[in-house]
């Protein structure tokens, strides 16, 4: 009886401790401009329209999976928590401008990316649609990417900690503990680099602890989508 009594007193504190946290957490929560750091996101666009074309090989390329051929895009600048992260701290929120979009289609080439991307992340920056931008743009110049992921002529079977090893060998101030690797079943989907506010490579425990664990994943050729996608734009089959 003691025991059992024991173990509900321990029970009960352990579920005050974590709703104290919770509360804590919940003071800021979504609230623009609170946050620890920003994830940039890099996303390897031949596995994106790799994975639509197995969706909905009838739909035509969006303009990201056209006829230009892109690597590495940007995702997003994704303000985070130590731990979680915020999303939609303005609903509705603030309108974009046509020459805000137009002027990021070099980085993030697709205009609802650039909507849905404002939407759940950049309104948790607490920053207007230009300042967010203009600092989506000057994270991306903090990253150099690794030559061999610039223009690859022919598929690339790598493992996650190659690509992390190329990573920070073109970033010399990048650490283990400052990016992770995303991936699907089989593709290298991206990469997730954390950095500070002031735009510094920054260690991100939580971010890095979802970095992809399997032993080996496709990087799909950029040339490779470009030419498919021209393919069905002239009336061809998807192969």
């Amino acid at each position: 009886m003691v025991r059992f009594i024991a173990r509900g007193v321990l029970a009960f504190c352990l579920f005050a401790a974590t709703a104290s946290i919770g509360l804590a957490q919940d003071k800021r929560q979504n609230q623009p401009g609170q946050f620890d750091f920003y994830v940039l996101s890099l996303s390897w666009s031949p596995s994106f329209c790799a994975a639509t074309a197995e969706r909905a090989p009838g739909r035509p390329p969006g303009m990201e999976c056209g006829t230009r051929a892109y690597s590495f895009i940007v995702h997003g600048l994704w303000p985070q928590y130590d731990s979680g992260f915020p999303e939609y701290c303005q609903v509705p929120a603030p309108r974009l401008d046509h020459p805000t979009i137009s002027a990021m289609l070099d980085l993030m080439p697709e205009p609802r990316l650039i909507f849905g991307e404002w939407e759940r992340h950049g309104t948790c920056s607490g920053l207007s649609p230009h300042a967010y931008f203009d600092t989506v743009r000057k994270a991306r110049s903090v990253v150099k990417i690794p030559p061999e992921y610039l223009n690859p002529q022919q598929p690339l079977t790598v493992t996650p900690a190659a690509v992390e090893t190329a990573f920070r060998k073109a970033n010399p101030d990048l650490a283990a503990g400052d990016m992770a690797i995303a991936c699907d079943a089989k593709r290298l989907t991206g990469v997730r680099l954390c950095l500070s506010k002031d735009l510094k490579f920054h260690p991100c425990p939580d971010v890095v602890q979802h970095s992809c664990q399997r032993e080996q994943v496709l990087m799909p050729a950029p040339h490779a989508t470009a030419k498919d996608a021209g393919r069905r734009n002239a009336g061809g089959g998807s192969g």
